[in-house]
């Protein structure tokens, strides 16, 4: 007699979420407002900033539409639609200002949507790591808390550096610094969080089984 087959499990596992293919039309869209920098340096003089700002203000409504009731952090989809609001609102007072500000208000977008998870927890990089490990310890809620502080501070200091070249800066530097030199940051970043998770966690993991064998 042949067993019953197991019920099939209502949430994703991780390994799940990994393997789903990427969303193209996300990726598309994610790509244009990374490169967003570069696409103004050498659109806005021959369209006109206004123009140019107008598509960028398209650009991340779709994305945050399109993001609605998938797995990405509700606050973050928020964050971006305030801040295409806030920059079409802009575009009709200065539009070159308005497209220079784009990525102060993306620092302060994402700076706002980490702080709240701060306050409300769940943190958002605890969010980000329950993906991978869902039954994350104490010790790793710990871990993920301290680096949301991290990339809140990165946050005031990116969008700082990112404020003065939209300010003072000619638009070549402006493009630069934020389409390129501040990307280099938040992957030294990312790159000397993954080395220290490491030991961190082994740390943990002794201190957790010394405090067992007592």
């Amino acid at each position: 007699m042949n067993a019953a087959p197991a019920p099939e499990s209502p949430l994703p596992t991780a390994d799940a979420a990994v393997r789903k293919p990427p969303d193209a039309l996300g990726l598309a869209l994610g790509a244009v407002s990374l490169l967003f920098p570069f696409i103004a340096l050498f659109l806005a003089h021959p369209l006109g900033p206004m123009v140019v700002v107008l598509a960028l203000v398209a650009v991340l409504v779709l994305r945050a539409v399109t993001g609605l009731g998938k797995k990405q952090p509700q606050a973050l989809t928020w964050a971006a639609l305030a801040a295409a609001c806030l920059l079409g609102i802009g575009s009709t007072i200065n539009a070159n200002l308005a497209m220079r500000l784009y990525p102060v208000l993306m620092n302060l977008a994402m700076l706002s949507a980490f702080a709240l998870s701060l306050v409300r927890p769940p943190t958002m990089i605890e969010r980000f790591a329950r993906v991978f490990e869902p039954d994350l310890p104490e010790a790793g809620v710990r871990y993920t808390r301290t680096v949301t502080w991290i990339w809140c501070a990165f946050f005031v200091l990116n969008g700082s550096i990112a404020l003065w070249t939209a300010l003072e800066a000619s638009l070549a530097t402006w493009a630069l610094y934020n389409g390129l030199v501040s990307y280099s940051m938040m992957g030294l970043l990312l790159g000397g969080e993954f080395l220290v998770r490491g030991p961190v966690r082994r740390r943990e993991e002794r201190r957790a089984a010394s405090q067992a064998s007592k």
